[in-house]
């Protein structure tokens, strides 16, 4: 009992830690950039906002909407690669190898190029809806074959499905080269030029989506020991499997539609979360939403000063890391499986 109690603490300490470290990275994110701001003119706009200066101006209109969007989307995006890697048990899951970015990317881009839709109200609908139409074909694709769903084949289905829908949203710009710039940073990935009117829509779902997804910590460390232990606990697996799904698609369907597609968030980070506390959902999920939010600040203020003047796109930043740890991780889940048999 007193073991028990000691590493929880430790976990909670260890969390808060996290959560200091994420605010002094968001107020790093509204002070550092192309112009630089000191930490006192940042406090300064918030506690005396002189609309006359321009580092005010600056902060409250572009750089404070930039560090929210960067720590929201980061957590959403890790979030929902935690829930799913328990979800399918494979540790390359998440929503960017599993073809559910892309899903939301091209449906948006569709709509952009062909339909009468503009407000983030409508795209926030397209891009639940890309993201359904994705994470459903990849569990079609995944489960054929006598064997059923095995991870080597969820894994090439999302993979097929990631092409596939990129794929098509390239066609889409071929067929509409005008619409090009206004679809061009959904295929990027990013953060900058963004108000808070754009988020205002989307952060219900969010909030929704991540107040599920805290709730569901018991039930998913329940239904990763095996679902035949879980249905004997007496779990409805069914129904804690289409709750997953639904926070997965929610989480992952609001950062697309405000931010595109930005990858390897949801791979890197529940990995990390995992060990700092091990297995315990309890203490993934939040773990993985606060380290997600760190990834993507640092992310976000490296981009600005690679290629200064210009920015590296976001989902560059994150795929440089992303990437190597995606080859990293399936090498070791290969070698693991072969010296197994």
């Amino acid at each position: 009992m007193r073991s028990y109690i000691h590493k929880t603490f430790v976990k909670a300490i260890g969390l808060v830690i996290g959560i200091l470290l994420l605010l002094l990275l968001f107020v790093a994110s509204i002070a550092w950039g192309t112009t630089p701001i000191s930490f006192q003119t940042v406090i300064e706009s918030f506690l005396h906002y002189d609309g006359s200066s321009d580092a005010h101006v600056i902060i409250q209109t572009t750089r404070l909407p930039r560090a929210i969007y960067a720590a929201l989307i980061g957590g959403n995006l890790a979030v929902a690669g935690a829930l799913m890697q328990a979800l399918t048990r494979n540790p390359l899951a998440s929503p960017s190898i599993f073809g559910i970015n892309s899903g939301a990317v091209f449906f948006v881009v569709l709509a952009l190029a062909f339909l009468p839709v503009s407000s983030m109200d409508q795209l926030i609908w397209v891009a639940f809806f890309g993201a359904g139409v994705a994470a459903l074909s990849v569990y079609f694709l995944g489960s054929l074959g006598r064997d059923g769903m095995t991870p080597i084949k969820i894994v090439l289905a999302g993979s097929a499905m990631s092409a596939l829908f990129a794929s098509f949203a390239q066609g889409m710009l071929v067929l509409d080269e005008s619409g090009l710039q206004n679809v061009l940073f959904w295929l990027a990935g990013s953060v900058a030029g963004k108000d808070l009117d754009g988020l205002l829509p989307v952060l219900p779902y969010m909030l929704a989506a991540g107040i599920l997804a805290l709730a569901l910590g018991q039930a998913v460390n329940i239904l990763s020991s095996g679902e035949d232990v879980a249905k004997g606990l007496g779990q409805k697996t069914v129904l804690v499997k289409m709750a997953i799904a639904a926070a997965v698609i929610l989480l992952a369907g609001s950062s697309v539609a405000v931010a595109g597609s930005i990858g390897f968030v949801g791979l890197v980070i529940p990995h990390i979360a995992r060990f700092f506390v091990g297995v315990d959902y309890r203490w993934v999920i939040p773990y993985s939403a606060v380290l997600g939010g760190i990834l993507l600040l640092i992310a976000d203020i490296a981009a600005r000063f690679l290629i200064m003047p210009s920015e590296m796109p976001l989902g560059v930043m994150t795929a440089l890391v992303g990437a190597p740890f995606f080859v990293y991780t399936a090498r070791k889940e290969y070698r693991a499986k072969g010296a197994a048999q």
